[in-house]
């Protein structure tokens, strides 16, 4: 008999379970609305301009030399397989903190950053480092929120409780903003960690307003409640990096307030599979920053030792350099641009073909993801008549709709 014979069985992942149904699925006319993928017009995937224009360092001083992402690797007359640093690439980790903080030094100088296995990472080794170092009772996730949220927690205590706060407002498809405040107010205790969307909320894709985000600043500061925000979508959501950094800004300059930040690079470089992202936590003092990064460090070198090195330097290097950033930001409006036509689009099909419901919220969204609101027996029913796959909650990726309208 196994010893692992107990062992209860895991339930799959509902969003990677989908993905592979679509693979396996022959029609020629499948839809795929399931992953937080970016698409091209013909749903294919996009290598940003920016990333496959890195330019080798040693190239710097001639003229126009662009090289794309693999000849970077071999060009690069400092190439090697080495280890980075326990706390990651320092061109990256300083470059993902000038993007969420800007350039104040004596701000900087107070925040711990290491660079993470992209954004999942940054979830577990924030909660892994505030598990040890607060030791709270409970952590307060968004209803709904993204999937891993919640499990990430799990594996790290569970002793810790999950509870949910009101976000979403189905009957009205808008923020539930007076649910969040009172639940947060009436419920939430000093020390608890609060999960929250830095930008195009997961897997809403509606976003709190600039007043809405100092009362939920304001409620945090009161409680004493520490927020720990999730950044995935930087740039990708508004096409404007300091417009989706704002909320992050307000708690710690408005505020004064410490926050952890995970943040990935994954949607806004398309670098999904190299696993970059970063991990801040923003203290009151130097001194007190130095000791967080001592603590985040030593729990890298037990977990990972050493984070990716590849897409850090991709990232790393275009962070670095104005012509590169320059056509980040344009890569940037490409995609979020083309998100708000879809959204646009996909409305005036639905109100042209008079779907019953009202679908105004569509357009109010922001970012790759959208809540149809359509039941579970409706998806289920795409699925297995029209081939069109989405999660049983109705969220989409507008995205994944081709230019190309399809009829359902």
């Amino acid at each position: 008999m196994s010893r692992f014979q107990n062992l209860e069985a895991t339930p799959p992942d509902a969003a990677f379970s989908l993905i592979a149904a679509f693979t396996a699925d022959e029609s020629p006319g499948k839809v795929d609305l399931c992953p937080g993928f970016y698409r091209d017009g013909q749903a294919r995937p996009w290598i940003l301009p920016c990333v496959a224009q890195v330019p080798s360092p040693k190239l710097f001083t001639q003229s126009v030399v662009i090289l794309n992402a693999e000849e970077l690797i071999y060009e690069d007359p400092i190439k090697d397989h080495e280890h980075l640093p326990l706390s990651g690439h320092p061109g990256l980790v300083a470059g993902a903190q000038r993007l969420v903080f800007g350039l104040d030094p004596k701000l900087t100088a107070r925040i711990a950053s290491v660079q993470t296995v992209s954004g999942t990472g940054a979830n577990h080794l924030g909660a892994r480092f505030l598990s040890d170092a607060l030791a709270p009772k409970r952590v307060w996730i968004s209803d709904p929120s993204w999937i891993n949220h919640p499990e990430v927690w799990q594996n790290v205590n569970p002793n810790i409780e999950r509870r949910a706060y009101p976000y979403y407002a189905k009957d009205t498809q808008s923020v539930d903003f007076d649910g969040m405040v009172d639940t947060l107010r009436r419920d939430a205790a000093p020390g608890d960690i609060v999960i929250l969307h830095g930008c195009a909320h997961n897997p809403t894709g509606l976003d709190l307003t600039e007043e809405q985000w100092k009362t939920v600043a304001k409620l945090c500061k009161e409680k004493g409640l520490f927020p720990f925000f999730d950044l995935a979508y930087q740039g990708f959501a508004s096409g404007n990096l300091e417009k989706d950094a704002w909320p992050i800004r307000h708690f710690v300059d408005g505020q004064c307030m410490e926050v952890a930040v995970a943040q990935s690079f994954s949607k806004n470089f398309g670098l999904y599979g190299e696993r970059v992202g970063a991990l801040h936590i923003v203290t009151q003092s130097a001194e007190v920053m130095s000791k967080v990064v001592g603590k985040l460090t030593r729990l890298q070198r037990a977990e990972i030792t050493s984070p990716p090195a590849y897409g850090a330097r991709i990232v790393a290097r275009i962070l670095g350099d104005a012509r590169l950033m320059d056509q980040w930001q344009d890569d940037l409006d490409t995609m979020s641009g083309r998100m708000k036509q879809m959204r646009k689009r996909l409305y005036e099909e639905l109100k042209k073909r008079d779907a019953p419901g009202s679908w105004d919220h569509i357009l109010s969204e922001i970012g790759m993801f959208s809540m149809t609101g359509l039941s579970a027996c409706q998806v289920t029913e795409l699925r297995y008549k029209y081939h069109v796959y989405l999660l049983p909650s109705g969220r989409i990726s507008v995205t994944g709709r081709k230019s190309l309208l399809y009829s359902i």
